[in-house]
């Protein structure tokens, strides 16, 4: 299945801002209260700002005039009045907006997390951990931005508008028509200009995770960079991406800020309409001063919220060309189900591959494979560099899942078992393991939560009950030695060796060793074998070595290549096997 997820922008950008929108939505549904109150204060602030000018006005004709202060005073306390409440809903709508905003953040990042462990292995071969990083930083917080600081006043924009030309058409409505011919044109070019918008915002973003990812690799891999003196190769990669990120980001920039200048050219060509028609219309005694001010203020409050919009719409089309961006990720569904338990065979073997056939992008890596595995014996898969003995591991430990046969765990497909279940009864070591921040205690109880809330004390008395006691001992703070991220505060070898306990404490009936030994010394793999001696007669060991003595004294040997998985005997013979020019095909 393609999981590229830049593969997949091409026809998220396809998505409607309607539909984008509509979805976004959804999954924001709890905080419809909150919306709704917000909604209520910017409504009610719009209307006391809209009746402002009429008020002036009225002031103007009857008052001012006439030279009634009285009244004029009177009409300046109502307005006073009217805008303090004002100010009171504005503050409490933004207030409101800002807790949904981040809420909403929080519930963004949380459900692209969730998703993430969903997906399989493939999903993350396919795609750059820095551009998913990206996706869950950068691209929520537009979302966000966008509605804890531009949502309502988006809305209230549009109530404004929709009040003001509602007020020009009743006060005179061929004027009122007039007056708002230049909106009909600034909604006919944000029409066909808003596409183009978003779609530039969606390259910016883009390139955006292709720079992070650019970041991640080259800091992670910093080591070999030094080692081979290649930091031109990366400086160059990064200045490729970085000047890429220019480009675009220019794009976006003039993208976003084309509304603007278009947006005040027509509102001043409306101003000057309402200008001098309406001085028309007083020397023709249809119109007096003061409604003739009251139109200006409409006017104005129909245009001004209209370039208000220009900034807005163009913050709007960024969290939607965000938004496509994480609805890729979260409309994905992974092709690794937990399908319905089938009849288990009995046939006494612990795992079985049954006409197995696996491929990365359509290249078959084996073909039609067949074995069995018995409980508590020893097997050593063996071949060439690139033979499939780590894709055999992987299927046994379901990180992928065959494109066509069967993997039966105890009799049972193993599709069927729950993850946590699965986990349980196999043990996977890799060749590079993976430790989190935190202690060595932290990082062999992960997933373990048979020994949760067990003291030091305790622990240790599980570890020695496993014979582990000389492996922890090489530590010198034990389980509270300090492991950071990646755990490159230790060497690779003692990763090896904590990796090493934490599969063997979770009692697994299936243990696989991916070349587990690979970096540690003579002596530490002859105490890593005796352990592995001494683990309960039921568990059943697969070990993927290059090392001959840590396969030699293997019940059965496999060796595998060119996509097929056959009994190789003895050592003897599968040295024979590689000897005899059998090689990657």
């Amino acid at each position: 299945m393609n999981y590229n997820l830049n593969n997949n922008t091409a026809e998220a950008q396809k998505t409607s801002t309607y539909a984008g929108l509509k979805k976004l939505l959804q999954l924001i549904a709890h905080e419809r209260p909150k919306l709704l109150l917000a909604l209520g204060a910017i409504l009610i602030n719009s209307t006391l700002n809209l009746l402002g000018p009429f008020i002036v006005g009225h002031t103007i004709d009857k008052y001012v005039v006439t030279k009634q202060y009285h009244g004029v005073l009177v009409n300046a306390g109502i307005l006073l009045s009217m805008y303090c409440v004002a100010l009171f809903t504005s503050y409490n709508q933004t207030q409101l907006m800002g807790g949904v905003g981040q809420r909403m953040l929080f519930t963004l990042r949380n459900a692209i997390f969730n998703k993430l462990q969903q997906l399989p292995v493939a999903f993350f071969n396919q795609n750059k951990a820095g551009d998913l990083i990206s996706r869950v930083n950068n691209d929520t917080d537009k979302i966000n931005q966008f509605f804890s600081q531009s949502l309502m006043q988006f809305i209230g924009s549009i109530a404004t508008m929709t009040g003001a030309g509602i007020f020009l058409l009743v006060i005179n409505p061929v004027l009122g028509a007039a007056t708002l011919v230049p909106g009909l044109f600034i909604l006919i070019f944000t029409t066909i200009v808003s596409p183009w918008v978003k779609k530039t915002n969606a390259k910016s973003l883009k390139s955006v995770g292709s720079m992070s990812g650019e970041i991640q690799e080259s800091l992670n891999n910093f080591k070999v960079i030094i080692a081979f003196n290649r930091r031109d190769y990366f400086r160059k990669r990064f200045d490729e991406a970085n000047r890429q990120n220019y480009k675009t980001a220019i794009g976006a920039g003039l993208a976003n800020n084309v509304f603007m200048p278009v947006y005040t050219l027509f509102s001043s060509m409306a101003q000057l309409i309402v200008l001098a028609y309406g001085i028309y219309l007083i020397s023709t005694g249809q119109f007096t001063i003061g409604l003739l001010v009251s139109y200006l203020s409409y006017a104005t409050n129909f245009y001004n919220p209209l370039r208000q919009l220009a900034s807005l719409w163009a913050n709007f089309q960024v969290a939607m060309a965000g938004w496509d961006r994480i609805s890729t990720i979260l409309a994905m569904e992974g092709d690794m189900p937990v399908i319905a338990a089938n009849i288990k065979e009995a046939n006494g073997t612990l795992l079985e591959f049954k006409n197995v056939h696996f491929g990365y992008d359509e290249k078959e890596i084996l073909h039609n494979v067949s074995f069995k595995m018995e409980q508590g014996k020893t097997y050593a898969l063996v071949g060439p560099t690139g033979g499939g003995k780590t894709t055999t591991a992987s299927l046994i430990a379901r990180l992928y899942d065959p494109t066509n046969g069967t993997v039966l765990l105890n009799g049972q497909d193993i599709r069927s078992y729950d993850p946590n279940e699965r986990s349980k009864k196999i043990g996977f070591i890799l060749q590079e393991p993976f430790l989190f921040t935190g202690t060595i205690r932290d990082n062999i109880l992960y997933g373990n939560e048979l020994y949760t809330g067990y003291t030091n004390q305790q622990l240790e008395q599980v570890i020695h009950d496993a014979n582990l006691s000389d492996l922890l001992a090489m530590f010198d703070n034990g389980l509270d030695t300090t492991v950071t991220s990646g755990g490159d505060s230790i060497s690779l070898g003692q990763k090896q060796l904590i990796a090493f306990m934490r599969a063997v404490l979770r009692n697994p009936q299936l243990l696989i060793l991916d070349e587990a030994t690979a970096n540690i010394d003579t002596i530490t793999e002859k105490l890593l074998g005796d352990i592995l001696n001494k683990l309960p007669e039921a568990t059943t060991r697969v070990i993927i070595a290059h090392r001959l003595n840590t396969i030699e004294n293997a019940d059965e040997i496999y060796f595998v290549n060119s996509g097929e998985v056959s009994r190789a005997g003895s050592l003897t013979d599968a040295m024979d096997m590689l000897m005899k020019g059998k090689r990657v095909s």
